[in-house]
């Protein structure tokens, strides 16, 4: 899961999919957090991916960097703790601007049955599982 998490902050930028009834949804996300053994994304509960989320909690993440790609597969968990919105917005001070620990717009999720997947032209997929 460290792996995991410091190749999608390496790639700055990653994609999250979703779904939106019978419609994929794809937009750029940056955070990725460990609190407490879980790998944590952030995100505000008034967006359109929170309440597609809500809906399906299965999504899919894509990252690329330095020819090799990541792809995630997992079901997100809503963790509304102060502890968790507090850990992840301090690893992550841009945000404050915008979010706050005890505001109700913060959403925190972390991923559960997780996949996430290395692969490149180069070498073999690599497979790991949290």
């Amino acid at each position: 899961m460290e792996r995991v998490c410091q190749f999608l902050k390496d790639a700055q930028v990653y994609y999250l999919a979703t779904v939106e009834g019978d419609q994929p949804r794809v937009r750029p996300f940056g955070t990725a957090h460990i609190f407490e053994g879980k790998l944590y994304i952030q995100t505000g509960r008034t967006k359109d991916c929170a309440k597609q989320i809500a809906a399906n909690p299965k999504v899919e993440v894509c990252a690329f960097k330095d020819g090799v790609w990541l792809r995630l597969a997992g079901t997100l968990v809503d963790d509304d703790r102060v502890e968790a919105k507090k850990s992840l917005l301090d690893a992550y001070p841009s945000l404050q601007d915008r979010y706050s620990a005890e505001d109700h717009n913060t959403q925190v999720l972390y991923f559960k049955d997780a996949t996430a997947t290395f692969s490149s032209f180069t070498a073999p997929p690599e497979t790991v599982k949290f």
